[in-house]
């Protein structure tokens, strides 16, 4: 039998977009997903603490959490007084400061309004954070899995397999949340791989991936006009793709063989 968390631990905070998971077998199973390869983990959005239960008395980890919502932070200290909450926006913190600059791994139930942008922050600090477990919005979890030639490969796609591993664990649905969301959700894991550089321009790397994405159903020749460069250089048989069709190669072959001269910041 599934047990179901009090009414009053999973009030919804419809502002933040976030819908709290009330079946603690789901949320455990999450919390174990985990696999310990850094000896500090941070939750983003822990809420009334569903997974939280699951990791606060971990030895594994040196563990802490940040949550924005000021209530939740307040329930937090009274049921997990030796729990470090950081009460602030995981978006804007100066992550070097969490764990004394060292690596930590990353775990939520996060908010689907900014799971994205979570997302990106993780890629922007990827040699910080080697692991990320979380819960997304399936669609937005499939994105992230997919690979080259999928319709729901797209820019995170492409530039969180530069760096990651990138496994979907299960789906989870909608009737173990308070409130129940339209739409169904998933768990996957990102693990750090070995890639150090990429060996071409990374910012450019990121400008060519975001342009060509921008208008998908075009062709490379045309999705890639705005960068206002020769593309003289890439076979025509690649111009002809488009790019969900290219690996994350493809993209660094053709960072590395267009100008950054002109190129738009």
């Amino acid at each position: 039998m599934k047990r179901k968390r009090p009414v009053e631990q999973v009030r919804a905070k419809k502002f933040l977009g976030q819908h709290f998971l009330t079946d603690e077998s789901i949320a455990e199973r999450i919390a174990r997903s985990v696999t310990g390869c850094t000896q500090c983990l941070l939750e983003i959005g822990p809420g009334m603490g569903v997974l939280t239960k699951y990791l606060v008395d971990d030895k594994r980890f040196q563990f802490k959490a940040i949550e924005l919502d000021s209530e939740s932070v307040e329930y937090l200290h009274r049921h997990y007084p030796n729990l470090d909450v950081i009460e602030g926006d995981f978006l804007r913190l100066d992550l070097g400061q969490i764990f004394d600059d060292n690596q930590f791994s990353i775990i939520g139930n996060f908010p689907y309004n900014i799971s994205s942008q979570i997302l990106f922050r993780v890629f922007e600090q990827r040699n910080r954070i080697p692991e990320v477990v979380g819960m997304f919005q399936k669609e937005v979890a499939e994105r992230v899995a997919a690979g080259p030639g999928s319709k729901t490969y797209g820019i995170l796609s492409v530039l969180l397999s530069a760096f990651y591993n990138i496994e979907y664990l299960f789906t989870v649905h909608e009737h173990v949340f308070n409130p129940p969301p339209k739409v169904k959700s998933a768990v996957i894991r990102l693990t750090r791989n070995d890639v150090q550089q990429l060996g071409c321009d990374e910012r450019l790397f990121v400008q060519v991936v975001k342009t060509g994405f921008n208008q998908r159903r075009k062709t490379l020749r045309n999705a890639l006009k705005p960068l206002n460069q020769s593309l003289d250089a890439i076979p025509e048989e690649m111009l002809a793709k488009r790019a969900e069709q290219l690996s994350v190669q493809d993209f660094i072959f053709i960072t590395n063989n267009i100008s950054t001269e002109n190129v738009n910041n």
